[in-house]
């Protein structure tokens, strides 16, 4: 038998995107109407509860909400969640978030959200990838909806600012972080 020492990181993170494709996606699971009620909800309360966000939202041109993420794992975690872009009243398009990690972590979490595009560069970014790697976004800055005090008006010249909020359950340690976000079309 290897030592865990001997596994290699992408062997673990294969493991991990295999797993994660063999159980059932939220994104198969959910109709359209359940995804933007569970997005506009989210983006309704982080905006009651945080004028930092609600200013954002007043300048933002779009936002893309995922309301519950969950992440799991030791040592190699996955999450994945689904939302909807939304614009004004309308919603533009689903997407889904699926992601891994490897480092010194253990546990459960849940969590969300939002990404506000300031500008229509950004949006089109989005728009135009086929697959988004949220590290390779241009101009991010992300904060936390529990300690936004970093969240100033700098950032309203940045492309795109996440925020998260809703953080449930525990996942202790460091990890190098990685998210893909794809459009899908869910059920109607």
């Amino acid at each position: 038998m290897k030592s865990i020492r001997h596994i290699s990181i992408p062997s673990i993170l294969a493991l991990a995107i295999t797993t994660m494709a063999i159980f059932p996606t939220e994104a198969t699971a959910a109709s359209a109407s359940q995804i933007d009620s569970a997005s506009r909800a989210a983006l309704n309360s982080l905006i009651a509860r945080n004028p930092k966000a609600a200013a954002l939202r007043s300048h933002a041109i779009a936002v893309l909400v995922f309301p519950s993420i969950t992440k799991a794992g030791f040592m190699v975690a996955v999450h994945r969640g689904t939302g909807a872009l939304i614009s004004g009243n309308r919603t533009l398009g689903y997407f889904e978030t699926v992601g891994g990690s490897y480092g010194f972590q253990a546990g459960i979490q849940a969590y969300g959200y939002a990404l506000f595009f300031l500008d229509r560069q950004s949006l089109q970014y989005l728009n135009s990838a086929r697959g988004w790697n949220v590290g390779s976004a241009p101009s991010l800055v992300v904060g936390n909806a529990g300690a936004s005090g970093s969240l100033g008006t700098m950032n309203l010249k940045k492309g795109i600012v996440a925020i998260f909020f809703n953080q449930r359950g525990l996942m202790g340690g460091l990890g190098l972080q990685g998210a893909k976000i794809t459009q899908f079309q869910p059920s109607y």
